[in-house]
C-alpha cells in the first residue's frame, strides 16, 4: 500500500472530492482525519472508512479560525501520534461579480478558501518540522485560479492566490523535507457548495465528460505518495483537457 501507517488530514472531506480522497487514502493504508464543518457528513465518511477496515476519525473545524485549526491538529496528533500528509481541500465559492459582491461575501470566501489553507498548513508544517521525518502537503486548486469567469470573483482571487502560495510553501518547506504541490480540478462531481451531482452537466473539455471525484483522488494519492518524490512546487491540471482549450468559464 502506498500510504501504509501514515497519518493524513483531509479538509472538506465530508463530500465530493474530499470524501473520495479520504476513502482512497484509507484504502492505501493511511490513518485519516476527516475534517468537515458538517459533523454528520464527516462522521459518515469516517464510519464508512472504518466499516471497510480502515482507520479514521472525524473532526469539526472551521479552517478560517486559528483556534479551531490548532485544536484540530492537536486532536489528530493525540489520536494518531503525528501527521504525515495534509490535503487542503475545503473551499467555498461566490456567484457574484465585481459590481454586486458584498465585502462580507468577499472576505468570507477568501477566509475559507485562501486563509484556511495557510492556517492549516502552518499548523501542520510546524508539527512536521518537530517530528523531523518530513511530509507531504497537497493543495486543491482550481482552473478558476488561472482565468476570469463571469459568475465569480472572490473564488477566482482565492484560487489564484493559492496557486502562488503553494509555490512559496514549497520553497520554504523543502529544507525540512516537506513536499508541497497542488492539483487543479474543473467541473468535478457536484459544484462547490452544492449537493446535487448532474452527470449531464455541460462541460467544455477534451475528455467529453464531467469529472468524477475519484479522478481527483487518484492524483491526490500520487502527490501524497513516494511516486511523486521528485515533484515539488508544481500544479497538475486534472481537468479533462479544459486548460488546453480557450474557453472554460
Amino acid at each position: 500500500m502506498k500510504l501504509e501507517d501514515q497519518v493524513a488530514i483531509v479538509t472538506g472531506a465530508g463530500r465530493n472530492i474530499g470524501e473520495a480522497i479520504a476513502k482512497l487514502f484509507a484504502e492505501e493504508g493511511a490513518k485519516v482525519a476527516v475534517v468537515d464543518m458538517d459533523e454528520g457528513r464527516g462522521a459518515g465518511v469516517a464510519e464508512a472508512i472504518r466499516s471497510a477496515g480502515g482507520e479514521a476519525i472525524s473532526l469539526v473545524a472551521d479552517v478560517s479560525v486559528s483556534a479551531d485549526v490548532q485544536a484540530m491538529v492537536a486532536k489528530v496528533v493525540e489520536a494518531f501520534g503525528g501527521v504525515d500528509i495534509l490535503v487542503n481541500n475545503v473551499a467555498i465559492t461566490d456567484k457574484s461579480g465585481i459590481l454586486d459582491i458584498s465585502e462580507e461575501e468577499w472576505r468570507k470566501v477568501l477566509d475559507v478558501t485562501l486563509t484556511g489553507p495557510f492556517l492549516v498548513t502552518q499548523a501542520v508544517a510546524r508539527r512536521m518540522v518537530e517530528q523531523g521525518r518530513g511530509g507531504k502537503i497537497v493543495n486543491v486548486g482550481s482552473t478558476s485560479g488561472y482565468a476570469g469567469r463571469p459568475r465569480a470573483i472572490a473564488y477566482q482571487a482565492a484560487k489564484g492566490g493559492l496557486a502562488n502560495v503553494t509555490k512559496s510553501m514549497a520553497v520554504q518547506l523543502a529544507p525540512h523535507k516537506i513536499r508541497v504541490n497542488q492539483f487543479s480540478p474543473n467541473m468535478t462531481g457536484s459544484p462547490v457548495g452544492q449537493e446535487v451531482f448532474d452527470p449531464n452537466r455541460k462541460v467544455m473539455n477534451l475528455a467529453g465528460r464531467v469529472g468524477q471525484p475519484i479522478d481527483q483522488a487518484r492524483v491526490a494519492l500520487f502527490l501524497a505518495s513516494d511516486d511523486s518524490d521528485f515533484i515539488v512546487g508544481e500544479n497538475i491540471f486534472v481537468d479533462g483537457g479544459t486548460m488546453a482549450t480557450a474557453s472554460f468559464a
